[in-house]
């Protein structure tokens, strides 16, 4: 009887494991789509054209241009979402994750140094021409260098989610108010190198 309890203790606890598995990611719906509240339903419900303007535009930074359900409303509940990355010469995305979503990048222009890093702590990289693409897993630590002093870069990522989130590390880590004195025990660094670095970020 006992053996047998256990058994079914298991089984439901199994069950309600791949359950929460199955919601870590976007919600399904029970709808065509999710129309936001004020909106008509006709064809520029499901047109965007934010992105119309950055193509042959002059960039002096990196620039993304997101296009998730913040920026596109009725993305939400369809699982996809895009973004744009220009890269003037020179110029890095610097290293962070997307806890949400995996990433797909598509390289149109130019070329880009891209690397993650597994969870065994593994740097992965790649150089990548006009026509490649790359896929980052999902929450992952990664970035994207247009090591090219002549020449512009960009590419179009695609996500697995309406929201796949960004997780900058330089900012979590310098430009949200940790204690000096933590991150330099981290870095095994010191607090004037720590300070320099919080300044280096400031706007």
């Amino acid at each position: 009887m006992a053996s047998f309890l256990l058994k079914s203790v298991l089984v439901v606890v199994a069950v309600f494991s791949i359950s929460s598995l199955a919601q870590a990611s976007d919600p399904d719906i029970l709808s065509d789509f999710i129309v936001p509240v004020g909106s008509a339903i006709d064809g520029n419900l499901f047109t965007f054209n934010g992105t119309r303007a950055i193509f042959g535009s002059v960039i002096q930074k990196f620039s993304v241009t997101k296009v998730g359900k913040a920026e596109f409303p009725v993305l939400d509940g369809q699982s996809v979402s895009l973004a744009v990355l220009q890269f003037p010469r020179g110029s890095v995305n610097l290293p962070h994750t997307h806890p949400h979503a995996a990433e797909l990048l598509f390289v149109v222009e130019g070329s880009l140094e891209v690397g993650f890093v597994d969870t065994t702590n593994k740097l992965y990289t790649q150089t990548l021409q006009v026509g490649d693409l790359f896929v980052f897993p999902k929450g992952l630590v990664h970035y994207q260098y247009n090591s090219n002093r002549n020449e512009l870069a960009t590419a179009v990522s695609g996500f697995g989610s309406a929201n796949a989130g960004t997780v900058s590390l330089p900012t979590t880590l310098f430009a949200t108010g940790i204690d000096d004195q933590i991150l330099a025990k981290s870095f095994k660094s010191d607090i004037a190198t720590i300070q320099k670095i919080k300044a280096g970020l400031s706007p």
